[in-house]
């Protein structure tokens, strides 16, 4: 029944996953120390697990096909279904979001070779206001694969965006928690990322770990600015014991941007941790320093901390408490001359009663502190958003569940026009096959 509970509602932060046996881990690492090792190359998991078909919950055939297909609905109340400061429209909405999972390998856990495609199409109908009909897109390829000291990874993530959420895999069965904030209305985007990794095996206790990454931004409003960023890191990692992994290293990216704002170059010196206790406790964290320059303008440096983290306790059977964070800087597609730095906290916990019954809570914090990429710009636009999302899912039977939520949001920006508060009631089905 845990693993139907993953399907309606995902954690914020990847799952602990299981380690690979010994057989499939170099014979200078036990399998913990292996499973530490790998966190450092692969893109963040999702979290969402499958009932899959055509290979058993073990992977003893690793190459074999594997499919999984959900059938999710929800019914919606959005008492701010525009998430504007003032006239707020008010309406009730139905959503039809199947997902359907292809892959090869070990596509659940992550650990050893696999490709996985996960595609989420998303259909809302409201029923007062049809010109807000939305048909949406997240097309999302990863995978892995390892030639004895070299192993690869990949991720490409396109979604294609009708509204006012920032939309991916890793959220979307908790829809309306991931708002965009800049812009703060309902608007038609694309994002694209690009995640490629490897790690390289130098010794029983040190290897290389490196990664080109990309992630674009693209408005289809010519009021709005689209941008994106390509970088590239390199860091050397020690093995300290099964349970601590640390590693060194820089980050150096280009970030371009639409005109009026300067194209921008970043470096960044960073530290990596990977820490797993136990079975029940993971924590993975990389943070530094980062230093920003402006190209054409007389704007100083940037410098700004970031960081991202996350750590997952499972202390009970059917409890699990989830905290994630992230600060790095953006650039602001509504705001031009302005980048900002984006701080955000959340944290989840889910409990499990009587084998059926899933009681849950997510709730965060994002600041966003803007500021300008020219000396001719003033920036004086600081947002506060936080929110919380009750839940409660019932497993009627292995293959479907029901549940409903609550989602409260609220966005405090000094500039009133970005400031707004949301309450949404819904009700939700999934059903897998």
């Amino acid at each position: 029944m845990a693993a139907l509970l993953f399907v309606i509602r995902p954690s914020l932060a990847q799952e602990v996953v299981t380690s690979p046996s010994e057989s499939d881990a170099p014979t200078s690492y036990s399998s913990s120390t292996q499973s530490a090792l790998q966190s450092f190359a692969q893109p963040t998991n999702p979290g969402v697990h499958y009932v899959l078909h055509g290979a058993s919950d073990v992977s003893s055939e690793p190459r074999r096909f594997q499919y999984g297909l959900q059938l999710a609905f929800r019914g919606v109340y959005d008492d701010n279904i525009n998430i504007t400061n003032t006239g707020h429209i008010s309406d009730y909405y139905f959503t039809f979001e199947p997902v359907l999972t292809l892959g090869f390998g070990d596509i659940d856990g992550q650990e050893n070779n696999y490709l996985r495609l996960d595609y989420l199409p998303a259909f809302s109908f409201f029923l007062d206001h049809s010109e807000n009909n939305a048909f949406q897109n997240v097309i999302d390829l990863r995978g892995l694969h390892s030639f004895g000291r070299l192993t690869l990874t990949l991720l490409e993530e396109v979604a294609i965006l009708d509204g006012t959420d920032l939309r991916s895999l890793s959220n979307q069965t908790s829809p309306g928690t991931n708002p965009n904030l800049d812009v703060a209305s309902r608007q038609q985007y694309q994002t694209y990322q690009t995640r490629l990794n490897a790690n390289y095996n130098l010794s029983g206790k040190t290897f290389l770990s490196g990664g080109i990454d990309s992630l674009i931004y693209d408005y289809n409003s010519s009021s709005l600015l689209s941008s994106g960023d390509v970088s590239g890191n390199l860091f050397i990692n020690y093995i300290y014991s099964d349970k601590l992994v640390v590693g060194l290293g820089g980050t150096g990216g280009y970030n371009f941007v639409e005109s009026p704002n300067p194209d921008e170059t970043f470096e960044q010196a960073n530290i990596r941790l990977s820490y797993r206790a136990t079975g029940k406790v993971a924590f993975n964290f990389s943070g530094g320093v980062e230093f920003r320059q402006f190209q054409d303008s007389s704007r100083d440096t940037y410098i700004s901390p970031v960081f991202e983290l996350s750590a997952i306790y499972t202390p009970f059977d059917g409890t699990a408490i989830v905290l994630t964070g992230t600060r790095r800087t953006y650039n602001s597609a509504v705001i031009g001359g302005q980048d900002f730095a984006g701080t955000n906290i959340a944290a989840s916990f889910r409990q499990r009663f009587l084998q059926r019954i899933y009681l849950g809570v997510i709730g965060g914090y994002d600041n966003s502190d803007y500021f300008s990429t020219v000396s001719s710009a003033s920036a004086n636009r600081v947002d506060d958003y936080y929110f919380i999302e009750p839940s409660v899912d019932v497993s009627i039977t292995r293959f479907w569940s029901f549940g409903a939520y609550y989602l409260h949001r609220q966005n405090d920006s000094s500039l009133s026009s970005f400031s707004f508060n949301d309450n949404q009631v819904g009700f939700r089905t999934a059903l897998v096959f």
